[in-house]
């Protein structure tokens, strides 16, 4: 599977339209079309934000799908009102499993309000060569003997952006693992202090609160 990491710089105040919007009008016009819509998140920390997470089989269906709902009707009807609440659309990292990946849960109806309690964290790491191997030796046991384990790992696909309309992150090479909590009370970090050697800058943690129909619940 081939996925994206897209954190959208909103328009202040403007990112519960958006997702209002997207959840009426562009989950299932995407799947339609042979994309996965994985997740859907509200960051706590950064109001004016909107990060999700979507996937395809692989580079080439990316394509085709990409074409089709970008060229589709659904988008061209509702393209202008989207992109009047975003001000960037293009912190996007292309990634490829790298461990685990995710278990989704069946998606609530169109109109669903209710929020799932759960809490997700997504770590981002810059990294060098081999990191995910490591990872999976010294910091996987780790997490999960308290009681954090990944429950889905990710690290960059390297080939090139079969949908340059829509460009991606590059020149970056990450590893990007995700971790699930019942309730955001319950989330907690981690020391991996056997992972530093081997980073090429800061983590950046996300915190994300799935929306009313995101399949990561």
């Amino acid at each position: 599977m081939i996925y994206e990491l897209r954190n959208y710089t909103m328009r202040p105040g403007r990112r519960d339209e958006l997702i209002a919007l997207f959840e009426r009008e562009f989950v299932e016009s995407q799947e339609a079309v042979g994309i996965r819509v994985t997740g859907t998140f509200r960051d706590p920390d950064a109001p004016d934000t909107f990060p999700w997470v979507r996937a395809f089989p692989d580079m080439e269906s990316r394509r085709a799908s990409l074409e089709a709902f970008y060229g589709g009707p659904v988008w061209r009807a509702h393209r202008d009102a989207a992109n009047a609440t975003m001000e960037t659309s293009d912190d996007v990292l292309l990634l490829r499993p790298a461990g685990p990946e995710f278990e989704v849960s069946a998606r609530p109806p169109v109109g669903t309000a209710e929020l799932p309690p759960s809490s997700y964290v997504a770590t981002i790491y810059h990294v060098t060569d081999g990191f995910a191997g490591l990872f999976a030796r010294a910091a996987a046991p780790v997490l999960a003997e308290a009681g954090v384990p990944p429950v889905a790992c990710f690290e960059t696909e390297p080939a090139e952006n079969t949908f340059p309309r829509l460009p991606v992150r590059t020149g970056v090479k990450v590893f990007v693992w995700f971790a699930r909590f019942d309730t955001p009370e319950e989330e907690r970090e981690v020391d991996l202090p056997m992972l530093e050697p081997c980073l090429t800058a800061a983590p950046v943690r996300l915190r994300l609160r799935p929306t009313a129909r995101s399949s990561l619940r």
